[in-house]
């Protein structure tokens, strides 16, 4: 009886060490790979979508794949392609950084003159509009047209700040562009020169 005892206890922990013997050695080092994987992409995945996409699938990509080969048992696969993830992510973040850097450049470039390009249309269609005569270019209804499209590029003007201030910094430059567009093909209308727009930011 005294033996049976003892036994029982013995028996216990040989069942046990038997089991963490059959664990696979990498199993553990995978698991927290791949959480540690995850939790560096989520910290920065919002914009990295957003500024480098393609680079951003690419991560997240290699994540689904780990963590695939984790549920397979392939451990060894799954370590292997997790503990490479977090310097991808610093990459990820030095390419947001230099995608920003590119966009606010861009859109200081096409940004700066809009202010004086549109309060130079805004000041020649308030003399025209004032003048007995108008020129022999312009007719009533091509003026009309041109303070229609005048107000048209002045409200997306606005727009363009506004969403360059939301920090959508691509879909800004995108409107911005439309409107330097628009304004230059108004002053054409009006027989201006673009040159006649002074710079202001």
């Amino acid at each position: 009886m005294t033996s049976k005892k003892y036994m029982l206890p013995i028996l216990f922990a040989v069942i046990s060490l038997f089991l963490v013997a059959c664990v696979p050695a990498n199993k553990e080092p995978a698991s927290e790979a791949i959480k540690a994987a995850e939790s560096a992409f989520n910290a920065v995945k919002g914009e990295a979508i957003k500024y480098v996409p393609d680079q951003a699938y690419g991560v997240e990509d290699a994540i689904v794949i780990a963590k695939a080969r984790f549920d397979k048992g392939n451990f060894d696969e799954a370590l292997n392609i997790a503990k490479d993830i977090p310097e991808k992510v610093k990459g990820l973040t030095a390419a947001i950084a230099a995608k920003k850097a590119e966009l606010t450049k861009n859109w200081e470039e096409i940004s700066g003159g809009m202010p004086g390009m549109l309060d130079a249309i805004k000041d020649k269609l308030e003399t025209l509009s004032a003048s007995k005569r108008l020129p022999k270019t312009l007719n009533k209804a091509k003026l009309e047209a041109a303070k229609a499209d005048y107000e048209a590029a002045a409200k997306m003007w606005n727009e363009a700040k506004g969403t360059y201030s939301a920090g959508n910094m691509a879909d800004a430059i995108a409107k911005a562009k439309t409107v330097k567009e628009k304004a230059m093909e108004v002053m054409s209308n009006l027989g201006m020169q673009v040159q006649e727009a002074p710079i202001k930011s």
